[in-house]
């Protein structure tokens, strides 16, 4: 049997056909342009879906469901996005308008942070753990917490907002409102709000920081790259702010893993990248002062495995 996996975006309708060993046969995406409207963006999902199952010649009768993953609060019971704030979705009853043009399938959503964490405790970084958190370091900071292979987020199904936690009393903005949370310090909009800052605070205490040669001394041109590549070089300045920004990224997860004690902690999203040179300090920094320093066995911090096919196979699976 074959499931259909959407991952809906901002940008891009990423949908996939998954097999049912959770392996990704096939993917195509195209671009949302939210401001059309909702209905346009369902027939598109529905449109990529038949012309993949067609490519694949598999029938619409060996696909047992689809799932989407959406931004915003998605009410898995009704098949309701409650509200996203990126794609014109408010009340919209997405299961019930794809589910027809797709011959009556039964149609899952969830949240997109929740789904991509899904597919990791089930075919990723999670598989075989009972108790597994996933956090997404991207524009934003996405959480999602799974429990015996079920996602939990709350009666209302707004629960799992990690990022949205305060790490910081009275601290930076925050696109939800408050000030000091967690996104605002570890996303990679964070990392990079960090290093203009420290590039601006070493220029005027007259300190040499090679990161504004890197950027033709254009700080519209930082990214959260700019300062791990620059702390490879030898670069203080930007040693001091990979070293703030995991601090940053280790007070949250230490947080996280206090609550919950899950067997697996995975990371995602494109700072990953970064490797040994992220992850081997964020451990030292987390295990220095979780509740379970002197304990074992301890959580296990790891990178997440399925990049950006965690959505699609996520949303594929959400009738597990």
């Amino acid at each position: 049997m074959y499931y259909i996996g959407v991952d809906l975006g901002g940008t891009n309708i990423a949908v996939g056909i998954v097999d049912e060993n959770y392996q990704l046969v096939k993917k195509e995406s195209v671009p949302t342009k939210p401001e059309r409207g909702p209905d346009l963006i369902v027939e598109d999902m529905a449109k990529v879906s038949r012309k993949l199952l067609s490519e694949l010649g598999i029938k619409i009768d060996e696909v047992r469901w689809a799932g989407v993953a959406t931004p915003g609060t998605a009410n898995s019971l009704t098949g309701v996005v409650e509200y996203a704030n990126n794609i014109p979705f408010l009340k919209y009853p997405l299961a019930e308008k794809l589910s027809p043009l797709l011959n009556g399938l039964p149609v899952y959503i969830e949240n997109d942070a929740n789904a991509a964490a899904k597919a990791e405790a089930l075919a990723g970084a999670g598989a075989g753990e009972k108790y597994f958190v996933m956090i997404t370091l991207g524009t934003g900071l996405g959480g999602g917490i799974v429990i015996d292979g079920k996602v939990y987020s709350g009666f209302n199904f707004a629960g799992g907002e990690l990022g949205h936690m305060v790490i910081e009393k009275g601290g930076r903005p925050c696109t939800c409102g408050r000030k000091g949370c967690w996104e605002a310090y570890s996303s990679a909009t964070g990392l990079t709000k960090i290093t203009v800052d420290n590039m601006l605070k070493a220029s005027r205490e007259g300190r040499i920081t090679s990161m504004f040669d890197m950027v033709g001394g254009d700080l519209s041109k930082v990214t959260a790259r700019t300062a791990f590549t620059a702390m490879k070089a030898g670069d203080a300045v930007g040693s001091e702010t990979v070293d703030e920004y995991i601090s940053y990224l280790a007070t949250g997860v230490i947080n996280v893993i206090n609550i919950f004690q899950p067997n697996v902690l995975a990371i995602g999203g494109g700072i990953c990248n970064e490797g040994d040179y992220l992850l081997k300090p964020l451990i030292s920094k987390v295990f220095e002062k979780t509740y379970t320093k002197e304990g074992s066995p301890r959580t296990r911090i790891t990178v997440a495995k399925l990049g950006n096919d965690a959505g699609i196979i996520g949303a594929a699976v959400l009738g597990m």
